[in-house]
């Protein structure tokens, strides 16, 4: 194997992992969100910055998905 072919994967391999990181994060912040809509006494200031936060993890998500599709025009 050559080394750009092992630079690739390496590569590939980092996104894959970042990848579950992020639908890691993304889930669990789901479920804060979904706690913190239960409680009566919500800081909406904060409930609002975690959706925020929970729609820029989904933004990450599908460009690095995206990125990991390979170009069929190539």
């Amino acid at each position: 194997m050559s080394e750009a072919e092992n630079n690739v994967e390496t590569e590939t391999f980092r996104r894959l992992e970042r990848l579950r990181e992020l639908r890691i994060e993304h889930r669990d912040l789901d479920d804060v969100i979904h706690r913190l809509q239960m409680d009566l006494y919500v800081n909406e200031v904060q409930l609002r910055r975690l959706k925020k936060r929970k729609l820029m993890l989904k933004d990450q998500i599908a460009r690095l998905e995206s990125e990991l599709i390979p170009d069929l025009n190539a």
